[in-house]
């Protein structure tokens, strides 16, 4: 086989216990009422460390959605928001990385499946460098953020006010911190 119709690919695995997945929407359109997903995990391949490269898969367990309020959690596990019963797993994957504007170091741009619906959205990603830990793993450091409207999902649920707006906000903001681990038992992978 000649060498050069064979890519390295670099393997990146997310250190969970240093990452975080969050969300927020308004609540009565005054302030905004925050939550997490505890349980989540990734894979990605890069070609060496180079970002721009990325072919990513991210799934997040439903269930584990947490606002710090036991009925409302139960809620939105319930037909009316994530059905998690039904829908165990909300997946994003990706393959399309660029420069993004001016503040925004990289755009991603891939396909959030929710509820089983899938839809292509935006994601604005910092990066903040690749570091070797002190236990000698190489680490690279993200912050990504975006906004959705649920009902896109098909997540429509709200009370109306007196104003005739609802108490929730469609718009739901995703803001994560991760930290993914460079993997050092990648094969390498045929080029298409």
């Amino acid at each position: 086989m000649n060498t050069q119709d064979v890519e390295i690919k670099t393997k990146w695995i997310l250190d969970t216990g240093h990452s975080q997945v969050n969300f927020k929407v308004k609540y009565m359109n005054l302030t905004f009422l925050s939550g997490r997903f505890n349980e989540f995990d990734a894979c990605i391949y890069t070609t060496g460390n180079d970002l721009l490269t990325a072919e990513i898969d991210f799934w997040i367990n439903s269930a584990s959605i947490d606002t710090g309020n036991e009925n409302r959690d139960k809620h939105l596990k319930g037909p009316d928001f994530l059905d998690a019963e039904k829908f165990k797993e909300i997946n994003f994957t990706a393959n399309t990385i660029t420069y993004g504007n001016v503040g925004i170091m990289y755009e991603l741009y891939g396909e959030l499946t929710l509820k089983g619906i899938s839809k292509k959205i935006k994601l604005e990603v910092e990066f903040d460098g690749i570091l070797k830990d002190s236990w000698g793993n190489t680490k690279a450091f993200l912050r990504i953020k975006t906004k959705i409207n649920r009902k896109n999902w098909e997540i429509n649920w709200n009370v109306t006010r007196d104003s005739g707006s609802g108490i929730v906000s469609n718009e739901v903001w995703l803001e994560s911190e991760l930290v993914l681990i460079k993997y050092y038992g990648a094969a390498p992978l045929n080029k298409k």
